[in-house]
């Protein structure tokens, strides 16, 4: 709308009554639209001739408007106010014209019922526009009948008062009721009085009265507005449901019956927004000569859930406690040290806010506990009151051991139907729990969830407290018991849905502290286990380890040092470290494991644990052939105490297989796996995790004993089965691809690796996300197998982003990063930059030494590459010195027919040659050869590798003879 201030008011008033008609001719603005643009514009022309048409069209909300906007005009006297010039006159002439013309259409008001008062700081919040919106909506069509629904303390009786003394003050209404609807005998009692005074009945009977009123309400032209407050449920309403038109009904409830909400405009009323909180907060204070941090007052609010009634009452608690600081006041509920009801002010102080916060609820609780099934809302509550207020998967409670707590506490013991069988009527009941709950806002509960992950059951903070301290310290133990129990019993053991992994994590986090020390009694429950397990599964591996660390003191001061879960959380804190980085640490924390366990007998399931776990890292920190020494002792015992085809001993048996494999028997790896996947499958079963575990093993030594595509195939028979099992999206399934797309790479597909690395790299960060171990790892064979395919730069280019990563999230000593640190040196070599990629693995080759140790693989392999690199800069005698040193560490660690062995002589035979040896070179192929040979097979890569470069040396050989 134009501004018209500078125009003659005569032809600025037509021109803007034109354009009106024309706007609302099209209908581009609703009334509505027009009367708030009207509140924005800066000229009072353009408001006069707005308020005018709509004044002429018979609005008589926009009339009602117009008075409360001369009385913020003109706030002393209307009629006294000297405008400043003639057009101001003849503005503030029409506009009291138009405010005489709505007077003569509106009645005296009759009031019935006593609004409440409005609070000193009545905080204006954002879900008051929506009932002010429907209001003026409902004013210029049809009336609209609009609902508040919330839990109690959350405000809707003062949005309701205000809302109404709003609508009073307009001067439009001609009735307005006010009735506390928490019983029929009230609802009844206010009709009949209003009835009475708007003359709509003579009955002496009250339920008659209440009924004539109904019906006046309905065939009256007055407008009117009827709330009803705090309504309980729908029967208080029989017969008396007020019409839609021609006035208005506000209900508060804290009842979401469907027979309450159908056909009535639902207004959700929850917290304050934080803006809200700190707002009311400071403004509260400030009125009692307070003056706190913003900051402070901020986490105040955070801390009791931003709820308007938990926040007026510590606002209360803190005006009656000068000296104790906000922060101060917001630790000791944070702490829990105290009960919410001694954190909030006597019942003298509650000033505006009568009631207590564990009685704005417990009417709630009662109603809820009344209804079919009876006996059931309360103690369901009381669980629910131990988990994560910001989500709870339904499926915990209805699981078997919720269902069980509450079949204890019931009154009446639940039927069973042996034909339908108990528990489907049981699980039935316990949703019906649920709906009473949300039926009365003490939880929002999505029954239709699309999936069990999803956060369907939440219940506020405070409501949570109130209901936790009305428990005994022998009912809080034996529901934190019972919650432990339902947690696990949903948690999958194969972790598909990380929405839902993630929330049972949270879950068990708020139970573990909201149970103290119920958790340990008498012993650690399982689910503390598990929910460090998927911790490390979700790639979180140090967060694992921690969780592990954090959970063996706690059992060492509950149950002593030497309780089974004691040993068993060093346990898994030790394999969580080697997880982490750290294997020689979780091989050294094992060990002394081992030492302390061995009261327990050297049979004891948990010591035959702790032996193959010790194995396995002490494989991992470079000790493969110790590793499988142990690994065999480990098998004979188990085979002795279980049988040679218990799922344990066939375990240990492809373990074993593994790491004769990394200390250099390939190929007697392989064949070791063929014999026992035979096993597994006949005693696991062919959709079996071990069995998948078996398969993978053979695919991957059939591929390190030379045959790439026999492993690159044998992996994609595999992907077919896990996808069939595990869904496309499992780790494991991506796991699987990553070694396909590897074996391709090996068989010389280096291109097509590429591809599938980049395609794994994208379904990771999907379903992993960016800072996952398996999505780096990803990433950096992306990059590798892009330099293989030509692309050495831009190989470099990226170990070198994914360096910056893994030092960021592994940390700068993680093996994994100082692989990618290796591989970053390599590809800068490729690239052209020789010299500073032997300076760069200089550098790594002190890091390794110093983390891994002088006689690791890795550090080895460093050594390796740092000659490498020598001798295509040019100094091949170098070369060949460092290659000859590293073959003494190298046969003294790993033996003389380890492959990594047998390379190290090939690249020592090489740059000798290179340096001018060529006779020597050709002697040390050929007595190579015969080994090579003998340790991988003739048709192995490596030895046709070797064959090839004996030809070339003797070759060479014989040139330099004839010179």
């Amino acid at each position: 709308m134009p501004d018209a201030g500078g125009a003659d008011p005569v032809s600025a008033k037509r021109e803007l009554k034109r354009r009106l008609r024309v706007v609302m001719s099209h209908q581009e603005l609703s009334p509505d639209s027009l009367m708030r643009r009207a509140q924005l514009q800066g000229s009072l022309l353009a408001r006069s001739v707005i308020y005018d048409a709509l004044a002429e069209a018979g609005s008589v909300p926009s009339l009602a408007t117009l008075i409360s906007l001369l009385d913020a005009m003109y706030p002393e006297s209307r009629d006294s106010v000297e405008p400043k010039d003639s057009r101001q006159v003849a503005i503030r002439d029409e506009l009291i014209s138009l405010r005489a013309r709505a007077a003569k259409r509106t009645k005296p008001l009759v009031q019935v019922g006593v609004i409440p008062e409005t609070p000193s700081t009545f905080q204006h919040r954002a879900v008051a526009d929506q009932l002010d919106g429907a209001g003026a909506a409902a004013g210029r069509t049809a009336e609209v009948s609009q609902v508040l629904v919330g839990t109690g303390g959350v405000g809707k009786t003062q949005l309701a008062a205000q809302y109404a003394r709003s609508v009073r003050g307009s001067g439009s209404l001609s009735l307005l009721v006010w009735v506390t609807a928490t019983s029929r005998d009230a609802v009844v009692s206010g009709y009949a009085d209003a009835g009475r005074k708007v003359r709509a009945t003579t009955a002496e009977d009250p339920e008659q009265a209440a009924v004539d009123f109904n019906v006046w309400l309905r065939k009256t032209p007055q407008r009117w507005l009827l709330v009803l407050d705090d309504l309980a449920n729908a029967a208080v309403l029989r017969d008396l449901w007020p019409p839609q038109a021609p006035g208005q009904c506000v209900i508060t409830t804290r009842n979401r019956d469907a027979r309450i909400l159908r056909g009535r405009h639902r207004v959700d009323v929850g917290a304050f927004t934080q803006g809200e909180a700190a707002a009311y907060l400071t403004s509260e204070l400030a009125a009692h000569g307070r003056s706190d941090d913003p900051q402070d007052l901020v986490a105040l609010a955070e801390a009791l859930g931003r709820l308007p009634l938990a926040l007026a009452q510590a606002a209360a608690y803190l005006a009656n406690s000068m000296t104790l600081t906000c922060r101060e006041y917001r630790n000791r509920i944070v702490e829990h040290d105290e009960t919410l009801s001694a954190l909030m002010p006597h019942p003298d102080d509650l000033g505006d806010h009568r009631h207590t916060l564990a009685a704005a609820w417990e009417m709630s609780v009662q109603a809820a506990d009344e209804r079919a099934p009876s006996g059931l809302a309360r103690p369901l509550l009381q669980l629910a009151s131990m988990l994560d207020p910001a989500g709870i998967p339904a499926a915990v409670l209805t699981s078997a051991p919720t269902l069980i707590y509450l079949t204890g506490g019931q009154e009446r013991s639940i039927e069973s139907d042996p034909e339908r069988g108990a528990r489907l009527v049981e699980i039935e009941q316990a949703k019906s729990v649920m709906e009473n709950l949300q039926r009365f806002s003490l939880i929002e509960y999505t029954r239709s969830a699309p999936s069990p992950g999803i956060h369907s059951v939440r219940v506020h903070q405070l409501i949570q407290r109130a209901t936790r301290e009305t428990l005994s310290p022998s009912q809080r133990s034996r529901i934190a018991r019972t919650a432990a129990d339902a947690l696990s019993a949903i948690w999958p053991e194969i972790e598909r849905d990380t929405d839902l992994a993630q929330t049972l994590r949270a879950n068990t986090a708020i139970l573990t502290r909201n149970a103290t020390d119920a958790l340990y009694r008498p012993d650690a429950h399982k689910v503390l286990f598990r929910a460090g397990d998927s911790l490390g599964e979700s790639g979180q591996v140090s967060a694992a380890a921690r969780h592990f660390e954090l959970l063996a003191r706690t059992t060492t001061r509950h149950l002593g040092p030497e309780h089974l879960d004691t040993l068993l959380a060093r346990g898994e804190h030790a394999n969580w470290q080697g997880h982490a980085g750290d294997a020689t640490g979780a091989a050294n924390a094992l060990t002394e494991l081992l030492d302390d366990s061995r009261a327990l007998g050297r049979d004891h399931p948990r010591i035959l644990t702790i032996r193959h776990n010790l194995a396995h890292w002490r494989g991992v920190a470079g000790e493969a052939a110790a590793a499988a020494d142990a690994l065999a002792d480990l098998l004979r015992d188990r085979t002795r105490l279980l049988g040679p085809e218990h799922a344990d001993t066939l375990t240990t048996g492809v373990n074993l297989a593994r790491w004769r494999g990394e200390a250099g028997d390939a190929a007697g790896a392989a064949d070791a796996l063929a014999v026992l996947l035979e096993k597994v499958i006949r005693v696991q079963g062919a959709d079996h995790p071990d069995t998948f575990f078996a398969r993978g093993n053979l695919g991957y030594w059939r591929g390190k004993s030379g045959d790439a595509t026999g492993a690159a195939d044998t992996f994609a028979e595999l992907l077919e089965d896990q996808i069939r099992v595990l869904g496309p999206d499992h780790p494991s399934t991506l796991g699987i691809r990553h070694n396909i797309a590897t074996w391709r790479g090996h068989a010389g597909d280096a291109a097509g690796a590429a591809t599938a690395f980049a395609e794994l790299v994208e379904d990771r960060l999907r379903v992993l996300g960016p800072d996952h171990p398996s999505t780096l790892t990803a990433r950096g064979n992306l990059a590798r197998w892009r330099g293989e395919a030509g692309d050495a730069v831009g190989a470099a280019a990226a170990f070198a982003e994914l360096l910056e990563d893994m030092a960021r999230l592994l940390g700068p000593d993680h093996p994994h990063t100082l692989t990618a640190r290796g591989s970053l040196a390599r590809w800068r070599g490729d690239a052209g930059d020789e010299a500073g990629a032997v300076d760069a693995l200089v550098e790594l080759l002190q890091d390794r030494t110093r983390v891994l140790g002088p006689d690791h693989p890795h550090t080895l392999e460093t050594r390796n590459n740092i000659a490498h690199l020598r001798g295509e800069l040019g100094d091949a005698a170098g070369a060949a010195r460092i290659f000859a040193e590293l073959l003494q560490d190298r046969t003294r660690v790993l033996g003389s027919d380890h492959p990594q062995t047998l390379e190290t002589r090939y690249n020592l035979a090489r740059w000798r040659g290179e340096a001018g040896d060529a006779v020597g070179a050709a002697a040390e192929f050929a007595e190579l050869l015969e080994d090579t040979a003998r340790v991988l097979g003739p048709d192995h890569p490596r030895t046709q590798q070797t064959r090839h470069s004996l030809a070339h040396w003797r070759q060479a050989r014989g040139v330099d003879g004839a010179r």
